[in-house]
């Protein structure tokens, strides 16, 4: 039985040499026990991250540690921008709106600042990329929506500075497929801890 892992480990790794994909094996066997009784047992080995050169290992690596700091910030903003949703509407007038967006915003940035200043700018742009894909909205639309036209442009602006753009839309299957495939890897437990 050792043997078998042991070849199928070997084979994978052999086979995908030079191919920079996640896989995973799943193999059925027969075992024999003591008594000669046979059980079909499964054999799965999880999915490996294999690369052709280091340096996509460690880029790889550092998405998946920035990843495990910020998704759980975004599943935060995920709710409070809900429940948020909710209050600002049941605000009488626009100036109450306002208002209530204003003290919600101290709130916050009293709040998460300490966490935020501690971020490295990959990390905010992994962020702003989940936060799109958690609220359906991006971040400018958000900024636009509850600070107005003249905040979000002026964030637009901090974030071209650094190479973001807080217009650009989450895309799974393309740009942002290194992030899609982390979060259903962490949702599946199989997310490695680098």
């Amino acid at each position: 039985m050792k043997r078998l892992v042991v070849i199928l480990f070997v084979l994978t790794c052999a086979s995908a040499a030079g191919q920079e994909r996640i896989r995973g094996i799943s193999h059925w066997g027969v075992e024999t026990g003591p008594s000669g009784d046979t059980t079909a047992i499964n054999v799965y080995i999880n999915a490996v991250p294999v690369f052709s050169k280091p340096i996509d290992m460690r880029k790889h690596r550092k998405l998946v540690r920035d990843f495990r700091k910020v998704y759980p910030l975004a599943q935060i903003a995920k709710e409070k921008m809900a429940g948020f949703e909710e209050q600002i509407l049941a605000q009488p007038t626009r100036k109450a709106q306002r208002a209530y967006a204003k003290s919600v915003e101290k709130a916050l940035v009293a709040e998460y600042e300490p966490t935020m200043r501690k971020m490295t700018v990959s990390q905010g742009k992994i962020l702003v990329r989940l936060i799109d894909r958690e609220t359906d909205m991006t971040t400018h639309q958000i900024i636009k929506e509850f600070r107005g036209g003249f905040t979000a442009g002026f964030w637009q602006g901090i974030a071209r500075i650094f190479g973001h753009n807080l217009k650009d839309q989450y895309d799974p299957t393309e740009r942002d497929r290194l992030i899609e495939q982390c979060i259903v890897m962490y949702n599946a437990g199989l997310l490695p801890e680098w």
